[in-house]
């Protein structure tokens, strides 16, 4: 606590940072949301930080993140900078001891081929 009172950082608001710069990281298609997602859609809820789960303390974060990535970028490689970009905007932006940053890869988007298929298709 400081002189003046308290300051209070919502999860939502390390969600929305950590979305952005795991999306912003190269290789990373898109957060993969979960049945959580699914239920938004039905609903009609768009929320860009599905993918991301928190814990947020009054000083420190905990960050889940559930991403798919492109194919043909290294997935390893990806995921861990992810871990850095996360890290970093957290804590600057949100000025929270980020104490980890759990990266979960939960498919690979291969974009060719869907391409490929499209064309075809409208060849024939």
């Amino acid at each position: 606590m400081n002189e003046l009172g308290n300051i209070r950082i919502s999860d939502d608001v390390v969600k929305t940072i950590a979305a952005k710069a795991a999306s912003d990281v190269e290789g990373v298609y898109k957060l993969a949301g979960g049945m959580v997602d699914e239920v938004s859609k039905i609903l009609g809820k768009k929320r860009p930080t599905n993918g991301v789960k928190v814990e947020v303390g009054e000083k420190e974060c905990s960050i889940e993140i559930f991403i798919i990535v492109e194919y043909g970028y290294p997935i390893s490689e990806v995921a861990h900078e992810v871990q850095k970009a996360v890290l970093k905007a957290v804590s600057e932006l949100s000025g929270l001891k980020v104490v980890e940053v759990n990266v979960y890869v939960q498919d690979v988007k291969i974009i060719s081929e869907e391409t490929t298929e499209e064309v075809e298709d409208i060849q024939e």
